[in-house]
């Protein structure tokens, strides 16, 4: 079988030539309308949705890509049960400090809590019925989820990892995910952050050290990629 690697920074990846749906994911953090839409939890603290909204084309067509080729694919949510017991006093009061407090009320429903209509994942990347959704309480999405398990039952061993924001909940995600032995890949123009000082910090911190936390690639290198597997008749 011939071995299918993407070009990456700092190494190509995946590091051992394992490119294929049996090891490999596609996970798309929190593209919830609570980060992404008008009255949600970002616009609510006054940031600009318009370099959020710019990633949402890439993601549809690296979504599509994936599911063509096979790729087993996942899903994250950021969000409360309604009870809030999982928010601790200084989360409270830490997303109070910027306008947004969690679970307070606001036009898309309840802020960042599960079952209102600003805990959905938009509609340009409705799951599909077989999609997984791993609903999280707090940024990482293996913290307090059943997603290690989940992955680890399949045999997945590779992440590519998109979505939002790249200083937060994609960032703390990859760490998790490194320390428990996971070789990750971020799409660098499939993650988006409130500037572009975060976003470049956050992608170069995944970078450090001869990949400390996983590489980088574009998404074009990725989908190229996954075609060529399609087409030299991998599909597993």
């Amino acid at each position: 079988m011939t071995q299918t690697q993407i070009p990456a920074n700092p190494y190509s990846w995946p590091h051992d030539s394992s490119l294929a749906p049996s090891t490999t994911a596609l996970l798309i953090i929190d593209m919830q309308r609570d980060f992404l839409s008008t009255g949600g939890y970002l616009d609510s603290q006054g940031y600009s949705l318009e370099r959020f909204h710019a990633i949402i084309p890439r993601l549809v067509s690296l979504l599509s890509t994936f599911r063509r080729a096979g790729f087993p694919i996942y899903h994250t949510r950021e969000g409360h049960a309604p009870h809030l017991a999982t928010v601790s006093s200084r989360e409270r009061h830490r997303s109070g400090v910027n306008g947004a407090p969690i679970g307070t009320k606001g036009p898309l429903g309840r802020v960042l809590v599960r079952g209102q209509r600003g805990h959905d994942i938009i509609s340009e990347l409705t799951p599909l019925p077989l999609e997984a959704v791993i609903d999280k309480p707090g940024r990482g999405a293996f913290t307090h989820t059943e997603l290690d398990l989940i992955l680890r039952a399949k045999g997945i061993k590779n992440l590519v990892v998109c979505g939002v924001t790249a200083d937060a909940c994609v960032s703390s995600t990859v760490r998790e995910a490194s320390d428990r032995g996971y070789d990750c890949l971020v799409v660098e123009d499939g993650v988006e952050s409130v500037n572009d000082e975060l976003k470049a910090w956050s992608l170069e911190s995944i970078r450090v050290e001869g990949g400390l936390f996983g590489v980088t690639a574009d998404s074009r290198d990725l989908k190229e990629a996954v075609e060529s597997w399609m087409t030299n008749g991998f599909r597993q």
